[in-house]
């Protein structure tokens, strides 16, 4: 990992005479978070859990999301910034020019990490074409952690032959997101025809009735279908992060 090779790179020149003990000390201070003017940037996440910290761009500055990236790509092999504009991934894009910017679900992606085969079993399903760009984040985000996702779009409960004959392909997954607006139901349905974990993302997608996402996800959490576990409203990204821990191997977490 990229945090490893710099602490690594710190020590060589420290014994290489190459920095002194108070730089190699000011370097390491930054250690194991660094404060900045509008964030405290956690340098450890991944060390801790496996995958570097997330940028969600809800509610920052189009700026605030380039320091802290700006800061977070030396020290990570991966960035995610999620909830962002194109304005946004165009200052990330000047810092790193392999940033890559996903308009669906308005991420901004770099990759770091090197080539490692992808790991197949994770599905992500969606009721409808509104739902993409909510299935869009965990797809991006399951990519993100090593896995191939296998989509299948458009399965609703309003057409339910659609879904049936899906059955075959939704088996060969060994973790299903799957992503609904309106009522919701789609989750339980698909609960019911498989043996796998299935997380449940409920959208905002829908009439006035569905209270901007509250009826799927209370229709989520009260699925009689065993087996289904619900993240929040349009949280794409805990999805994907969720059924890429599932999908992982034993001996290497993200």
């Amino acid at each position: 990992m990229i945090m490893h090779e710099w602490l690594l790179n710190i020590l060589k020149k420290v014994k290489a005479d190459e920095m002194s003990l108070p730089e190699a000390m000011h370097s390491l201070s930054n250690l194991p978070y660094e404060e900045l003017a509008c964030a405290n940037i956690d340098y450890h996440r991944s060390l801790r859990v496996g995958f570097p910290e997330v940028i969600f761009g809800r509610g920052k500055t189009d700026e605030q999301i380039a320091a802290i990236a700006e800061r977070l790509i030396p020290r990570s092999d991966r960035l995610l910034v999620t909830h962002a504009g194109p304005q946004a991934f165009a200052l990330v894009k000047e810092i790193n020019g392999e940033a890559l910017y996903n308009p669906a679900s308005k991420t901004i992606v770099i990759n770091q990490t090197k080539p490692v085969p992808t790991r197949t079993g994770v599905a992500v399903v969606t009721g409808g074409t509104a739902d993409i760009p909510v299935a869009e984040e965990a797809i991006v985000t399951a990519e993100l952690m090593g896995n191939k996702v296998d989509c299948i779009l458009d399965v609703g409960v309003a057409g339910i032959h659609r879904l049936l004959d899906k059955v075959g392909q939704l088996r060969k997954a060994r973790v299903l997101v799957v992503v609904a607006g309106m009522e919701g139901a789609l989750p339980s349905v698909i609960g019911r025809l498989v043996s796998v974990p299935v997380v449940a993302v409920p959208t905002s997608v829908g009439y006035g009735a569905s209270f901007g996402g509250l009826a799927p996800l209370l229709t989520m959490l009260n699925s009689c279908a065993p087996g289904v576990a619900v993240v929040n409203n349009d949280n794409g990204f805990g999805a994907g992060y969720l059924a890429g821990l599932m999908n992982a191997d034993e001996d290497r977490r993200c």
